[in-house]
Protein backbone atom coordinates (compact mmCIF):
# COMPACT_ATOMS: atom_id res chain seq x y z
CA UNK A 1 0.00 0.00 0.00
CA UNK A 2 1.57 3.50 -0.51
CA UNK A 3 -0.42 4.66 2.36
CA UNK A 4 1.94 2.05 4.32
CA UNK A 5 5.12 3.26 2.29
CA UNK A 6 4.47 6.89 2.64
CA UNK A 7 4.85 6.70 6.21
CA UNK A 8 7.79 4.41 6.83
CA UNK A 9 9.86 6.98 3.83
CA UNK A 10 8.07 9.91 6.67
CA UNK A 11 9.84 7.41 9.67
CA UNK A 12 13.01 6.79 7.49
CA UNK A 13 13.74 10.40 6.87
CA UNK A 14 13.20 10.75 10.61
CA UNK A 15 15.88 8.13 11.42
CA UNK A 16 18.33 9.51 8.77
CA UNK A 17 17.68 13.01 10.30
CA UNK A 18 18.83 11.91 13.68
CA UNK A 19 21.83 10.01 12.61
CA UNK A 20 22.74 12.74 9.90
CA UNK A 21 25.97 13.84 12.43
CA UNK A 22 27.68 10.23 11.68
CA UNK A 23 26.79 10.36 7.90
CA UNK A 24 28.48 12.76 4.82
CA UNK A 25 27.13 14.38 2.68
CA UNK A 26 27.95 14.56 -1.13
CA UNK A 27 27.99 17.57 -2.94
CA UNK A 28 27.76 15.61 -6.28
CA UNK A 29 24.53 14.00 -5.52
CA UNK A 30 22.71 17.05 -3.97
CA UNK A 31 23.58 18.82 -6.72
CA UNK A 32 21.61 16.00 -8.59
CA UNK A 33 18.85 15.71 -6.66
CA UNK A 34 18.75 19.98 -6.82
CA UNK A 35 18.07 19.66 -10.32
CA UNK A 36 15.80 16.90 -10.26
CA UNK A 37 13.53 18.50 -7.73
CA UNK A 38 13.63 21.32 -9.55
CA UNK A 39 12.25 19.44 -13.14
CA UNK A 40 9.95 17.52 -11.43
CA UNK A 41 8.60 20.43 -9.36
CA UNK A 42 8.20 22.32 -12.78
CA UNK A 43 6.83 19.35 -14.90
CA UNK A 44 3.66 19.02 -11.74
CA UNK A 45 3.37 22.77 -12.55
CA UNK A 46 2.99 22.21 -16.09
CA UNK A 47 0.22 19.37 -14.67
CA UNK A 48 -1.81 22.00 -12.86
CA UNK A 49 -1.45 24.85 -15.54
CA UNK A 50 -3.60 25.21 -18.63
CA UNK A 51 -3.30 26.91 -21.43
CA UNK A 52 -4.92 30.44 -21.26
CA UNK A 53 -7.97 30.55 -21.62
CA UNK A 54 -8.64 26.93 -20.74
CA UNK A 55 -9.24 24.87 -17.74
CA UNK A 56 -8.13 21.46 -16.29
CA UNK A 57 -8.81 18.55 -19.12
CA UNK A 58 -10.08 16.09 -16.44
CA UNK A 59 -10.59 13.61 -19.75
CA UNK A 60 -9.88 10.11 -18.93
CA UNK A 61 -6.25 10.28 -21.21
CA UNK A 62 -5.42 13.15 -19.22
CA UNK A 63 -6.20 11.93 -16.16
CA UNK A 64 -4.23 8.12 -16.75
CA UNK A 65 -1.21 10.37 -18.05
CA UNK A 66 -0.42 12.53 -15.55
CA UNK A 67 -0.53 9.20 -13.20
CA UNK A 68 2.26 7.78 -15.49
CA UNK A 69 4.40 10.36 -15.09
CA UNK A 70 4.38 11.12 -11.60
CA UNK A 71 4.88 7.47 -10.88
CA UNK A 72 8.04 8.01 -13.15
CA UNK A 73 8.91 10.82 -11.07
CA UNK A 74 8.35 8.86 -7.89
CA UNK A 75 10.68 6.15 -8.88
CA UNK A 76 13.07 8.55 -9.71
CA UNK A 77 13.05 9.91 -6.47
CA UNK A 78 13.51 6.42 -4.72
CA UNK A 79 16.83 6.27 -6.07
CA UNK A 80 18.39 8.76 -4.22
CA UNK A 81 20.66 8.01 -0.99
CA UNK A 82 18.52 10.34 1.10
CA UNK A 83 21.06 10.22 3.67
CA UNK A 84 23.65 11.63 1.35
CA UNK A 85 21.67 14.85 0.90
CA UNK A 86 21.87 17.95 2.97
CA UNK A 87 19.85 18.88 5.79
CA UNK A 88 17.50 20.52 3.66
CA UNK A 89 17.36 18.81 1.18
CA UNK A 90 16.40 15.74 2.82
CA UNK A 91 13.18 17.59 3.60
CA UNK A 92 12.90 18.83 -0.03
CA UNK A 93 13.04 14.79 -0.71
CA UNK A 94 11.01 13.87 1.88
CA UNK A 95 8.00 16.55 0.96
CA UNK A 96 8.27 16.12 -2.37
CA UNK A 97 7.75 12.47 -2.28
CA UNK A 98 4.59 13.30 -0.01
CA UNK A 99 2.73 15.18 -2.54
CA UNK A 100 3.55 13.02 -5.31
CA UNK A 101 2.29 9.86 -3.11
CA UNK A 102 -0.65 11.68 -1.95
CA UNK A 103 -1.51 12.41 -6.19
CA UNK A 104 -0.89 9.02 -6.69
CA UNK A 105 -2.82 7.36 -4.12
CA UNK A 106 -5.92 9.68 -4.52
CA UNK A 107 -5.75 8.22 -8.25
CA UNK A 108 -5.36 4.80 -7.50
CA UNK A 109 -7.97 4.87 -5.07
CA UNK A 110 -10.49 6.50 -7.20
CA UNK A 111 -10.85 9.82 -5.68
CA UNK A 112 -11.72 11.50 -9.25
CA UNK A 113 -14.89 9.54 -8.82
CA UNK A 114 -16.05 11.84 -5.56
CA UNK A 115 -15.30 15.81 -7.13
CA UNK A 116 -17.20 16.94 -3.94
CA UNK A 117 -17.57 17.29 -0.45
CA UNK A 118 -20.71 17.81 2.23
CA UNK A 119 -19.28 21.74 1.44
CA UNK A 120 -18.30 22.47 -2.06
CA UNK A 121 -17.22 20.73 -5.10
CA UNK A 122 -15.11 21.48 -8.46
CA UNK A 123 -18.68 23.63 -9.33
CA UNK A 124 -18.11 25.98 -6.28
CA UNK A 125 -14.22 26.01 -6.75
CA UNK A 126 -15.60 27.43 -10.20
CA UNK A 127 -16.82 30.51 -8.77
CA UNK A 128 -13.28 32.07 -7.79
CA UNK A 129 -11.72 32.04 -11.16
CA UNK A 130 -12.21 35.98 -11.44
CA UNK A 131 -10.62 35.77 -7.87
CA UNK A 132 -7.37 33.40 -9.31
CA UNK A 133 -6.95 35.03 -12.16
CA UNK A 134 -4.32 38.12 -12.74
CA UNK A 135 -5.91 40.07 -15.11
CA UNK A 136 -3.70 43.10 -15.95
CA UNK A 137 -3.96 43.51 -19.75
CA UNK A 138 -6.89 43.06 -22.72
CA UNK A 139 -5.35 39.74 -23.41
CA UNK A 140 -5.75 38.63 -19.84
CA UNK A 141 -9.40 39.85 -19.63
CA UNK A 142 -10.07 38.01 -23.13
CA UNK A 143 -8.74 34.75 -22.16
CA UNK A 144 -10.65 34.96 -18.71
CA UNK A 145 -13.64 34.94 -21.36
CA UNK A 146 -12.16 32.14 -22.98
CA UNK A 147 -12.27 30.03 -19.64
CA UNK A 148 -16.08 30.76 -19.12
CA UNK A 149 -16.24 29.42 -22.50
CA UNK A 150 -14.51 26.20 -21.25
CA UNK A 151 -16.89 25.60 -18.31
CA UNK A 152 -19.14 23.44 -20.04
CA UNK A 153 -16.59 20.76 -21.24
CA UNK A 154 -15.21 20.94 -17.49
CA UNK A 155 -18.01 20.34 -15.73
CA UNK A 156 -19.44 17.73 -18.53
CA UNK A 157 -15.93 15.74 -17.94
CA UNK A 158 -16.35 15.96 -14.20
CA UNK A 159 -19.56 14.82 -14.78
CA UNK A 160 -18.99 11.94 -16.46
CA UNK A 161 -16.81 10.88 -13.59
CA UNK A 162 -19.17 10.90 -11.21
CA UNK A 163 -21.40 8.99 -13.32
CA UNK A 164 -18.82 6.26 -13.42
CA UNK A 165 -18.75 6.68 -9.51
CA UNK A 166 -22.75 6.20 -9.47
CA UNK A 167 -22.37 2.83 -11.51
CA UNK A 168 -18.93 1.48 -9.33
CA UNK A 169 -20.30 2.54 -5.60
CA UNK A 170 -17.77 5.47 -5.54
CA UNK A 171 -20.20 7.98 -4.77
CA UNK A 172 -20.58 10.52 -1.45
CA UNK A 173 -23.12 9.18 0.57
CA UNK A 174 -27.07 10.34 0.32
CA UNK A 175 -27.07 11.68 3.77
CA UNK A 176 -24.85 14.13 3.24
CA UNK A 177 -26.01 15.99 0.28
CA UNK A 178 -29.74 16.86 1.41
CA UNK A 179 -30.06 20.54 0.01
CA UNK A 180 -25.91 20.79 -1.76
CA UNK A 181 -28.24 21.27 -5.24
CA UNK A 182 -29.08 24.46 -3.82
CA UNK A 183 -24.94 25.06 -4.01
CA UNK A 184 -25.29 24.48 -7.18
CA UNK A 185 -28.32 26.44 -8.63
CA UNK A 186 -27.38 29.94 -6.60
CA UNK A 187 -24.36 30.25 -9.28
CA UNK A 188 -27.10 30.77 -12.34
CA UNK A 189 -27.99 34.48 -12.74
CA UNK A 190 -30.96 35.50 -15.08
CA UNK A 191 -29.08 38.52 -15.22
CA UNK A 192 -25.78 38.22 -16.49
CA UNK A 193 -24.36 40.97 -14.63
CA UNK A 194 -25.33 39.85 -11.00
CA UNK A 195 -23.45 36.68 -11.61
CA UNK A 196 -20.23 35.97 -9.65
CA UNK A 197 -18.53 35.38 -12.88
CA UNK A 198 -19.30 39.23 -14.04
CA UNK A 199 -17.49 40.10 -11.58
CA UNK A 200 -14.00 41.45 -13.01
CA UNK A 201 -16.23 43.65 -15.23
CA UNK A 202 -17.71 45.77 -13.08
CA UNK A 203 -14.87 48.23 -12.91
CA UNK A 204 -13.33 49.60 -15.98
CA UNK A 205 -9.64 49.23 -15.51
CA UNK A 206 -7.70 52.76 -17.10
CA UNK A 207 -5.87 50.57 -19.58
CA UNK A 208 -8.50 49.10 -21.38
CA UNK A 209 -10.33 51.64 -23.81
CA UNK A 210 -14.32 52.52 -23.29
CA UNK A 211 -14.73 50.70 -26.71
CA UNK A 212 -12.83 47.68 -25.36
CA UNK A 213 -14.58 46.99 -22.68
CA UNK A 214 -17.67 47.37 -23.40
CA UNK A 215 -17.26 44.54 -25.99
CA UNK A 216 -15.22 42.54 -23.10
CA UNK A 217 -18.91 43.32 -20.94
CA UNK A 218 -20.67 42.14 -24.20
CA UNK A 219 -18.86 38.89 -24.58
CA UNK A 220 -18.92 37.54 -21.16
CA UNK A 221 -22.22 38.69 -20.72
CA UNK A 222 -22.90 36.43 -23.82
CA UNK A 223 -20.59 33.76 -22.21
CA UNK A 224 -22.49 33.34 -18.94
CA UNK A 225 -25.80 33.17 -20.76
CA UNK A 226 -24.85 31.02 -23.47
CA UNK A 227 -21.83 28.81 -21.54
CA UNK A 228 -21.83 29.17 -17.63
CA UNK A 229 -25.74 29.31 -17.11
CA UNK A 230 -26.21 25.84 -19.38
CA UNK A 231 -23.49 24.16 -17.81
CA UNK A 232 -24.65 24.83 -14.25
CA UNK A 233 -28.28 24.02 -14.76
CA UNK A 234 -27.37 20.72 -16.35
CA UNK A 235 -25.03 20.04 -13.56
CA UNK A 236 -28.12 20.08 -11.04
CA UNK A 237 -30.71 18.54 -13.29
CA UNK A 238 -28.17 15.82 -13.19
CA UNK A 239 -28.09 16.10 -9.00
CA UNK A 240 -31.49 15.55 -9.22
CA UNK A 241 -32.33 13.62 -11.07
CA UNK A 242 -29.12 11.10 -11.12
CA UNK A 243 -26.53 11.93 -8.47
CA UNK A 244 -28.60 12.32 -5.57
CA UNK A 245 -31.53 9.29 -5.83
CA UNK A 246 -28.47 7.24 -6.99
CA UNK A 247 -25.91 8.05 -4.35
CA UNK A 248 -24.83 5.16 -1.77
CA UNK A 249 -27.02 4.69 1.64
CA UNK A 250 -24.02 3.65 3.65
CA UNK A 251 -21.60 6.51 5.27
CA UNK A 252 -18.20 4.55 5.98
CA UNK A 253 -15.01 4.72 3.80
CA UNK A 254 -14.52 1.52 4.24
CA UNK A 255 -17.76 0.43 2.37
CA UNK A 256 -16.30 2.25 -0.40
CA UNK A 257 -14.74 0.14 -2.85
CA UNK A 258 -11.47 -0.88 -1.27
CA UNK A 259 -12.72 1.26 1.63
CA UNK A 260 -10.56 0.03 4.41
CA UNK A 261 -7.77 0.38 2.83
CA UNK A 262 -8.60 3.85 1.57
CA UNK A 263 -9.33 4.88 4.95
CA UNK A 264 -6.08 3.94 6.20
CA UNK A 265 -4.20 5.38 3.26
CA UNK A 266 -6.08 9.03 3.87
CA UNK A 267 -5.44 8.97 8.24
CA UNK A 268 -1.81 8.57 7.44
CA UNK A 269 -1.70 10.52 4.33
CA UNK A 270 -4.07 13.35 6.59
CA UNK A 271 -2.18 12.52 10.27
CA UNK A 272 1.75 12.14 8.54
CA UNK A 273 1.77 9.29 11.01
CA UNK A 274 1.60 5.62 11.05
CA UNK A 275 -1.28 5.26 13.64
CA UNK A 276 -4.31 2.46 12.78
CA UNK A 277 -7.91 3.54 13.47
CA UNK A 278 -8.20 1.91 16.78
CA UNK A 279 -5.34 3.89 18.06
CA UNK A 280 -6.22 7.15 17.19
CA UNK A 281 -9.86 6.53 18.21
CA UNK A 282 -8.70 5.37 21.85
CA UNK A 283 -6.24 8.56 21.25
CA UNK A 284 -9.98 10.49 20.75
CA UNK A 285 -11.33 9.09 24.00
CA UNK A 286 -8.82 9.98 26.18
CA UNK A 287 -8.91 13.29 25.15
CA UNK A 288 -12.73 13.84 25.49
CA UNK A 289 -12.36 12.51 29.09
CA UNK A 290 -9.32 15.61 29.92
CA UNK A 291 -11.48 18.06 28.62
CA UNK A 292 -15.12 17.57 29.64
CA UNK A 293 -12.71 17.68 33.41
CA UNK A 294 -11.81 20.86 32.67
CA UNK A 295 -15.16 21.88 30.72
CA UNK A 296 -17.46 20.73 34.17
CA UNK A 297 -14.51 22.50 36.18
CA UNK A 298 -15.73 26.05 34.13
CA UNK A 299 -19.30 25.07 34.87
CA UNK A 300 -18.50 25.08 38.46
CA UNK A 301 -16.83 28.31 38.67
CA UNK A 302 -19.62 29.65 37.11
CA UNK A 303 -22.45 28.71 39.26
CA UNK A 304 -24.53 26.94 37.34
CA UNK A 305 -27.32 25.16 38.87
CA UNK A 306 -27.79 22.13 36.40
CA UNK A 307 -26.08 19.46 34.68
CA UNK A 308 -23.21 19.71 31.77
CA UNK A 309 -26.68 18.99 29.09
CA UNK A 310 -28.44 21.57 30.96
CA UNK A 311 -25.89 24.29 30.83
CA UNK A 312 -24.77 23.02 26.85
CA UNK A 313 -28.83 23.52 26.49
CA UNK A 314 -28.64 27.22 28.02
CA UNK A 315 -25.58 28.54 25.55
CA UNK A 316 -27.52 27.14 22.32
CA UNK A 317 -30.56 28.89 23.29
CA UNK A 318 -29.89 32.24 25.04
CA UNK A 319 -30.04 35.03 22.87
CA UNK A 320 -27.29 36.89 24.72
CA UNK A 321 -24.34 34.64 22.99
CA UNK A 322 -25.64 35.34 19.79
CA UNK A 323 -25.10 38.15 17.10
CA UNK A 324 -28.27 40.30 15.66
CA UNK A 325 -26.80 40.95 12.88
CA UNK A 326 -24.31 40.16 10.51
CA UNK A 327 -22.64 43.37 10.81
CA UNK A 328 -22.30 42.86 14.43
CA UNK A 329 -21.09 39.63 13.97
CA UNK A 330 -18.12 40.59 11.57
CA UNK A 331 -17.19 44.04 13.49
CA UNK A 332 -16.72 41.87 16.68
CA UNK A 333 -14.19 39.26 13.84
CA UNK A 334 -12.60 41.90 12.83
CA UNK A 335 -12.08 43.59 16.57
CA UNK A 336 -10.75 40.06 17.77
CA UNK A 337 -8.30 39.91 14.78
CA UNK A 338 -6.83 43.26 15.70
CA UNK A 339 -6.26 42.81 19.00
CA UNK A 340 -4.79 39.57 17.96
CA UNK A 341 -2.49 40.96 15.54
CA UNK A 342 -1.20 43.37 18.96
CA UNK A 343 -0.14 40.45 20.82
CA UNK A 344 2.27 38.57 18.10
CA UNK A 345 5.09 40.33 19.09
CA UNK A 346 5.26 38.92 22.49
CA UNK A 347 5.21 35.19 21.15
CA UNK A 348 6.90 35.75 17.54
CA UNK A 349 10.59 37.18 16.83
CA UNK A 350 9.33 36.82 12.83
CA UNK A 351 6.35 38.27 11.63
CA UNK A 352 4.91 38.37 7.92
CA UNK A 353 4.56 41.41 5.46
CA UNK A 354 1.25 39.51 4.14
CA UNK A 355 -1.97 41.33 5.40
CA UNK A 356 -5.23 39.57 5.84
CA UNK A 357 -8.73 40.67 5.37
CA UNK A 358 -12.32 39.80 7.35
CA UNK A 359 -15.39 38.63 4.65
CA UNK A 360 -17.69 36.72 5.15
CA UNK A 361 -18.48 33.24 3.69
CA UNK A 362 -19.60 33.61 0.41
CA UNK A 363 -23.34 33.51 0.27
CA UNK A 364 -23.30 30.72 -2.65
CA UNK A 365 -21.88 27.98 -0.33
CA UNK A 366 -22.53 29.32 3.17
CA UNK A 367 -25.41 26.95 4.57
CA UNK A 368 -23.66 24.07 4.20
CA UNK A 369 -20.19 25.51 5.04
CA UNK A 370 -18.25 25.68 8.38
CA UNK A 371 -18.32 28.24 10.62
CA UNK A 372 -15.04 29.72 9.61
CA UNK A 373 -11.99 29.29 7.36
CA UNK A 374 -8.96 30.86 6.29
CA UNK A 375 -8.02 31.29 2.63
CA UNK A 376 -4.62 31.75 1.17
CA UNK A 377 -3.36 34.49 -1.31
CA UNK A 378 -3.04 32.61 -4.34
CA UNK A 379 -0.45 35.42 -6.10
CA UNK A 380 1.54 37.92 -4.34
CA UNK A 381 -0.10 41.41 -5.15
CA UNK A 382 -3.25 39.23 -2.96
CA UNK A 383 -4.06 38.91 0.88
CA UNK A 384 -4.63 36.53 3.16
CA UNK A 385 -8.64 36.29 4.01
CA UNK A 386 -10.07 35.35 7.09
CA UNK A 387 -13.63 33.63 6.28
CA UNK A 388 -16.44 34.26 9.08
CA UNK A 389 -20.02 32.30 8.66
CA UNK A 390 -22.95 34.68 8.89
CA UNK A 391 -25.60 32.65 8.00
CA UNK A 392 -27.96 31.71 10.45
CA UNK A 393 -26.97 33.62 12.77
CA UNK A 394 -28.77 32.25 15.70
CA UNK A 395 -25.99 29.22 15.47
CA UNK A 396 -23.16 31.42 15.52
CA UNK A 397 -22.17 31.72 18.99
CA UNK A 398 -19.99 34.87 19.95
CA UNK A 399 -18.16 32.59 22.68
CA UNK A 400 -16.21 30.36 20.00
CA UNK A 401 -15.33 33.44 18.02
CA UNK A 402 -12.16 34.30 19.82
CA UNK A 403 -10.83 30.46 19.65
CA UNK A 404 -12.00 30.59 16.20
CA UNK A 405 -10.16 33.79 15.30
CA UNK A 406 -6.90 32.89 17.07
CA UNK A 407 -7.36 29.89 14.57
CA UNK A 408 -8.23 30.84 11.22
CA UNK A 409 -6.50 34.46 10.78
CA UNK A 410 -3.48 34.89 13.90
CA UNK A 411 -1.58 33.20 15.10
CA UNK A 412 -3.06 30.48 12.96
CA UNK A 413 -3.14 29.94 9.11
CA UNK A 414 -2.60 33.37 7.78
CA UNK A 415 0.49 33.82 10.24
CA UNK A 416 1.69 30.13 9.72
CA UNK A 417 1.04 30.15 5.79
CA UNK A 418 1.68 33.51 4.96
CA UNK A 419 5.70 33.14 6.74
CA UNK A 420 5.93 30.28 4.74
CA UNK A 421 5.11 31.99 1.32
CA UNK A 422 7.60 34.43 2.21
CA UNK A 423 10.80 31.84 3.06
CA UNK A 424 12.49 33.48 0.52
CA UNK A 425 15.62 30.61 1.30
CA UNK A 426 13.06 27.52 0.36
CA UNK A 427 11.98 26.49 -2.82
CA UNK A 428 8.56 27.25 -4.11
CA UNK A 429 7.27 24.02 -4.01
CA UNK A 430 8.36 24.32 -0.16
CA UNK A 431 6.47 27.34 0.68
CA UNK A 432 3.45 26.60 -1.16
CA UNK A 433 3.43 22.97 0.84
CA UNK A 434 0.62 22.07 3.19
CA UNK A 435 -0.37 19.42 5.12
CA UNK A 436 -2.94 19.48 7.49
CA UNK A 437 -1.05 17.41 10.71
CA UNK A 438 1.37 20.88 10.35
CA UNK A 439 -1.02 23.50 9.39
CA UNK A 440 -4.58 22.64 11.28
CA UNK A 441 -2.19 21.50 14.77
CA UNK A 442 -0.79 24.72 14.66
CA UNK A 443 -4.46 26.20 14.29
CA UNK A 444 -5.20 24.00 17.55
CA UNK A 445 -2.02 25.21 19.03
CA UNK A 446 -2.61 28.92 18.33
CA UNK A 447 -6.01 28.07 19.86
CA UNK A 448 -4.37 27.74 23.07
CA UNK A 449 -1.84 30.13 22.93
CA UNK A 450 -5.00 32.37 23.15
CA UNK A 451 -4.43 31.97 26.88
CA UNK A 452 -1.30 33.48 26.76
CA UNK A 453 -2.66 36.36 24.70
CA UNK A 454 -4.65 37.70 27.02
CA UNK A 455 -8.06 36.02 25.35
CA UNK A 456 -10.40 33.74 27.35
CA UNK A 457 -10.81 36.25 30.07
CA UNK A 458 -14.83 35.53 30.36
CA UNK A 459 -15.68 32.36 31.55
CA UNK A 460 -17.74 31.96 28.54
CA UNK A 461 -15.16 32.42 26.22
CA UNK A 462 -12.84 29.93 27.99
CA UNK A 463 -15.47 27.72 28.25
CA UNK A 464 -15.59 28.06 23.74
CA UNK A 465 -12.01 27.29 23.84
CA UNK A 466 -12.51 24.21 25.19
CA UNK A 467 -15.46 23.34 23.27
CA UNK A 468 -13.54 24.49 20.18
CA UNK A 469 -10.74 21.85 21.75
CA UNK A 470 -13.40 19.19 22.51
CA UNK A 471 -14.77 19.35 19.05
CA UNK A 472 -11.27 18.45 17.40
CA UNK A 473 -10.94 15.71 20.21
CA UNK A 474 -14.23 14.41 19.36
CA UNK A 475 -13.45 14.11 16.04
CA UNK A 476 -10.93 11.70 16.58
CA UNK A 477 -13.55 9.71 17.72
CA UNK A 478 -16.58 10.35 15.24
CA UNK A 479 -14.20 9.94 12.33
CA UNK A 480 -12.75 6.89 12.74
CA UNK A 481 -16.00 5.23 14.51
CA UNK A 482 -17.90 5.87 11.40
CA UNK A 483 -15.66 5.02 8.59
CA UNK A 484 -13.76 2.09 10.56
CA UNK A 485 -15.86 1.22 13.25
CA UNK A 486 -19.60 0.92 12.17
CA UNK A 487 -20.93 4.33 13.56
CA UNK A 488 -24.07 5.55 12.56
CA UNK A 489 -24.74 9.50 11.42
CA UNK A 490 -26.97 9.84 14.34
CA UNK A 491 -24.34 8.16 16.42
CA UNK A 492 -21.73 10.53 15.70
CA UNK A 493 -23.85 13.54 16.18
CA UNK A 494 -25.01 12.67 19.35
CA UNK A 495 -21.42 12.08 20.62
CA UNK A 496 -20.60 15.24 18.77
CA UNK A 497 -23.72 17.18 20.70
CA UNK A 498 -23.37 15.36 23.57
CA UNK A 499 -19.68 16.95 24.37
CA UNK A 500 -19.31 20.36 22.75
CA UNK A 501 -21.70 23.40 23.19
CA UNK A 502 -21.43 23.79 19.14
CA UNK A 503 -24.97 24.71 17.93
CA UNK A 504 -26.69 21.26 16.68
CA UNK A 505 -26.36 23.52 12.90
CA UNK A 506 -22.92 22.97 13.25
CA UNK A 507 -22.93 19.37 14.73
CA UNK A 508 -24.82 18.33 11.63
CA UNK A 509 -22.55 20.09 9.26
CA UNK A 510 -19.58 18.95 10.68
CA UNK A 511 -20.48 15.34 10.99
CA UNK A 512 -21.44 15.21 6.86
CA UNK A 513 -18.11 17.37 6.57
CA UNK A 514 -16.05 14.01 8.46
CA UNK A 515 -18.31 11.55 6.41
CA UNK A 516 -17.27 13.14 3.26
CA UNK A 517 -13.89 14.13 3.75
CA UNK A 518 -12.48 11.14 5.06
CA UNK A 519 -9.66 11.11 7.98
CA UNK A 520 -9.12 15.20 7.11
CA UNK A 521 -10.50 15.90 10.22
CA UNK A 522 -7.66 13.91 12.26
CA UNK A 523 -4.92 15.97 11.67
CA UNK A 524 -5.77 18.89 14.16
CA UNK A 525 -5.75 16.97 17.23
CA UNK A 526 -2.71 14.66 16.42
CA UNK A 527 -0.90 17.90 15.47
CA UNK A 528 -1.60 20.02 18.00
CA UNK A 529 -0.76 16.93 20.59
CA UNK A 530 2.76 16.89 18.43
CA UNK A 531 3.49 20.46 18.92
CA UNK A 532 2.64 20.82 22.96
CA UNK A 533 4.37 17.49 23.70
CA UNK A 534 7.86 19.29 21.89
CA UNK A 535 7.18 22.50 23.70
CA UNK A 536 6.86 20.76 26.74
CA UNK A 537 10.50 18.83 26.03
CA UNK A 538 11.72 22.39 24.79
CA UNK A 539 11.03 24.05 28.21
CA UNK A 540 12.17 21.25 30.38
CA UNK A 541 15.42 20.48 28.68
CA UNK A 542 16.45 24.41 27.93
CA UNK A 543 14.94 25.48 31.57
CA UNK A 544 15.43 29.01 31.96
CA UNK A 545 17.09 29.30 28.91
CA UNK A 546 13.82 28.33 27.14
CA UNK A 547 12.84 31.05 24.64
CA UNK A 548 9.13 30.72 23.61
CA UNK A 549 9.36 33.79 20.63
CA UNK A 550 12.48 31.45 19.27
CA UNK A 551 10.58 28.17 20.31
CA UNK A 552 8.17 29.38 17.74
CA UNK A 553 10.31 30.51 15.15
CA UNK A 554 11.42 27.08 14.68
CA UNK A 555 8.58 25.21 14.55
CA UNK A 556 7.49 27.92 11.45
CA UNK A 557 11.18 28.74 9.72
CA UNK A 558 10.53 25.58 7.82
CA UNK A 559 6.93 25.56 6.37
CA UNK A 560 4.88 23.09 6.80
CA UNK A 561 6.12 19.83 7.90
CA UNK A 562 5.11 16.68 8.54
CA UNK A 563 5.59 15.69 11.96
CA UNK A 564 8.10 13.22 11.57
CA UNK A 565 10.27 15.93 10.06
CA UNK A 566 8.55 18.52 12.65
CA UNK A 567 9.91 16.52 15.54
CA UNK A 568 13.35 15.60 14.44
CA UNK A 569 14.03 19.49 13.16
CA UNK A 570 12.96 20.34 16.80
CA UNK A 571 15.01 18.01 18.55
CA UNK A 572 17.87 19.12 16.68
CA UNK A 573 16.93 22.88 18.19
CA UNK A 574 17.13 21.53 21.42
CA UNK A 575 19.91 19.46 21.30
CA UNK A 576 21.64 22.87 19.64
CA UNK A 577 20.57 25.48 22.49
CA UNK A 578 21.39 22.69 24.90
CA UNK A 579 25.42 22.63 23.21
CA UNK A 580 25.22 26.48 22.89
CA UNK A 581 24.75 26.41 26.43
CA UNK A 582 26.92 23.99 28.22
CA UNK A 583 30.08 26.33 25.94
CA UNK A 584 28.86 29.32 27.37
Amino acid sequence: MHATCTTKALLKFALVILLSGCAATSPRIDQRFTELAQQLWQAEQRLQQTEPGQLTDMSAEALAQRQQQRLGWQRKLEQFDVSALSEQNRINHAILSYRLADKIDEYRFGAHLMPLTSESGFHSSLGFLAQRSALRSLTDYQNYIRQLAAIPRYMQQQTDWMRQGLATGMTQPKAVLAGFEQSIISYVAADPTQSVFFQPFRTQPAYISEQEWLQLQADAKQQIRLAVNPAYQAFYQFMLDEYLPGARDTIAASALPNGAAYYQNRLQHYTTLPLTPAEVHQIGLDEVKRIRAEMQQVISELGFNGSFADFIRFLRTDPQFYPKTADELMRYAAFLSKKADAELPKLFKTLPRTPYGVVPVPAEIAPKYTTGRYSGPSRDDQAGFYWVNTYRLDRRPLYEMEALTLHEAVPGHHLQVALAREQADLPEYRRSFYTSAFGEGWGLYSEYLGLEMGFYQDPYSNFGRLTYEMWRAARLVVDTGMHSMGWSRQQAIDFMAGNTALSMHNVTTEIDRYISWPAQALSYKLGEITIKRLRAEAEQQLGERFDVREFHDQVLVNGSLPLPILEQQLRRYISSAQQRASAQ
